[in-house]
């Protein structure tokens, strides 16, 4: 679960980045371990992120990574049959830009998959996806290779701030705020969003 200072969506963006920066910074195999390990750091960064102190790079910092990386499924590690992958799905339609915004459609939103984990991925967003493949793990979103979250994240806050829901609370209307909320514009048009019975979502 998030930490209680979550409320938001844009909250919930920026406490996974925090995690990724405690993971890189302490040399965590994964976020579990940064979380019980570094916790007050991960917090102190994700204020920090909140109130504006620090900014993380620009997306292009992961592009050269994606460049640089071994041409390999960053998903399940295979060399066989690997394909450029959309995180967000190029099918995303928040607004009429997204046919041709660079955020979804250019290699800001790519990273190599086999075509096997790309299928499977299909339409599912980063976290759907984990929790579809990490069914038995209640973290499955601690899991998720930084490379790929990274770039994810930065570009659903693109998405979220065209769909004007970066302030928006639980969004699928389970109870809490969760990384799912971050992947619920991907299946559902705003104007849906603020018709529905989520109302009480919105900050």
């Amino acid at each position: 679960m998030p930490d209680r200072e979550v409320t938001c969506i844009r909250d919930i963006i920026y406490y996974q980045y925090a995690k990724i920066i405690g993971k890189s910074a302490f040399h965590f195999n994964d976020g579990r371990e940064a979380k019980k390990e570094e916790y007050g750091f991960i917090k102190k960064r994700f204020r920090a992120l909140k109130d504006g102190k620090i900014s993380w790079a620009d997306i292009l910092r992961e592009d050269w990574q994606q460049i640089e990386a071994p041409m390999e499924c960053i998903y399940c590690g295979s060399t066989e049959n690997i394909q450029r992958e959309h995180l967000v799905p190029q099918s995303l339609r928040i607004c009429n830009r997204c046919s041709s915004c660079d955020h979804i459609q250019a290699i800001h939103n790519q990273v190599w998959a086999c075509k096997n984990c790309n299928d499977t991925k299909g339409t599912k967003g980063l976290y759907e996806f984990y929790k579809f493949k990490l069914p038995e793990i209640r973290d499955f979103y601690d899991f998720i290779p930084p490379l790929a979250e990274k770039k994810y994240l930065k570009t659903m806050m693109c998405c979220h701030m065209c769909a004007n829901t970066l302030d928006c609370k639980d969004l699928d209307g389970d109870g809490k705020i969760t990384v799912l909320d971050i992947d619920y514009i991907l299946h559902n048009h705003p104007q849906e969003i603020y018709s529905n019975s989520n109302l009480n979502a919105i900050i």
